[in-house]
């Protein structure tokens, strides 16, 4: 069964990362990444807290409660599968950015992306669709930048939603 799923991550990300080859779809998802970096949640945050509102308040309360539980438990399962990149294990992979780390399962990106994502919709209903569009578009440029393998952004979207759904339980 294992063996089965691992096939079936290897020809989808082969599927996925042959579209970088273009560069057209290889910067706009260059660009999509970028926006997991960590940069976009901090400017979120601080705009969140000039404003004064008590919802904002408590959405960046929760939201810090989230990545606080979150990057531990990444950084621990990273540690536990180490599973080498796509482009160390595959030839045929296309590697559009450099990772931060040496391991790829799960995607960091995602569950960061996840986490917002999943606030977000939670507190701001109306941006449920951009956000968790964003969120899974952000997923699907790691794949095709060659750093992830699909169950790699499966486990960082898992690893996001509940560390949101923890951090929502303990302060909501």
């Amino acid at each position: 069964m294992l063996k089965t799923v691992s096939n079936i991550d290897v020809i989808a990300f082969l599927w996925f990362n042959q579209f970088q080859s273009s560069k057209l779809v290889r910067t706009y998802f260059k660009i999509i990444s970028r926006t997991g970096d960590g940069h976009l949640y901090v400017a979120l945050i601080i705009t969140a807290l000039i404003t004064q509102s008590s919802d904002n308040f408590i959405w960046v309360k929760t939201l810090l409660l989230a990545f606080a539980l979150e990057l531990p438990c990444f950084l621990l399962l990273k540690a536990f599968f180490k599973r080498e990149r796509p482009f160390n294990k595959l030839p045929s992979c296309l590697r559009a950015v450099q990772p931060s780390d040496e391991f790829s399962m799960p995607s960091g990106h995602t569950a960061a992306a996840f986490v917002m994502a999943s606030l977000t919709a939670h507190f701001y209903p109306d941006l449920s669709l951009f956000a968790y569009s964003w969120a899974s578009l952000i997923g699907l440029s790691r794949v095709v930048l060659g750093v992830h393998y699909p169950t790699d952004i499966a486990a960082g979207a898992i690893l996001g939603l509940g560390c949101a759904s923890i951090a929502q339980s303990l302060l909501l």
